[in-house]
C-alpha cells in the first residue's frame, strides 16, 4: 500500500456515518449486512448510506455482492489490517518494548470465542 491509499481509507473512514457502518460490517463478519439493513440500524436513508458505501468501497475498505435486488456488504478485513500494519510498522523505533502495550490491548479484542 502506498501512502495515498492509506491516506484514501482514512479520509473515508474520517466520517461519522461511514466509521460506524465499517465498525457495524466487521461485526457481522463473514455474513456481512444488506445495504437496506445497514440504513435501518444506523437511521440513515437508504439514498445516503449508498453514497457512504460507495465511498467505503472506492477504498477497498468493504466489498458488496449483488443478490438479486439486494447487495450485501462485507468488511475487508485484511485490507483494514494492511492499513493498521502501515501505521504501526516503525511503531517501536526499534524498541519492541514499547509496543506492548499496544499489543497488549489489542490481544483481548481479538481472541476467539470459545465454543462449548
Amino acid at each position: 500500500m502506498d501512502e495515498l491509499e492509506i491516506i484514501t481509507a482514512l479520509t473515508a473512514l474520517a466520517q461519522t456515518t461511514r466509521l460506524q457502518a465499517f465498525k457495524l460490517l466487521v461485526t457481522h463478519e463473514p455474513n456481512g449486512l444488506a445495504s437496506g439493513e445497514l440504513a435501518r440500524q444506523l437511521e440513515v436513508p437508504h439514498n445516503t448510506m449508498s453514497t457512504h458505501l460507495a465511498i467505503l468501497t472506492r477504498t477497498g475498505l468493504i466489498s458488496g455482492e449483488r443478490q438479486s435486488r439486494t447487495i450485501t456488504y462485507r468488511a475487508n478485513i485484511s485490507r483494514f489490517r494492511d492499513i493498521a500494519l502501515y501505521l504501526l510498522r516503525d511503531c517501536c523505533g526499534g524498541r519492541p518494548d514499547a509496543c506492548v502495550p499496544l499489543m497488549s490491548d489489542l490481544i483481548p479484542c481479538c481472541t476467539p470465542k470459545e465454543t462449548a
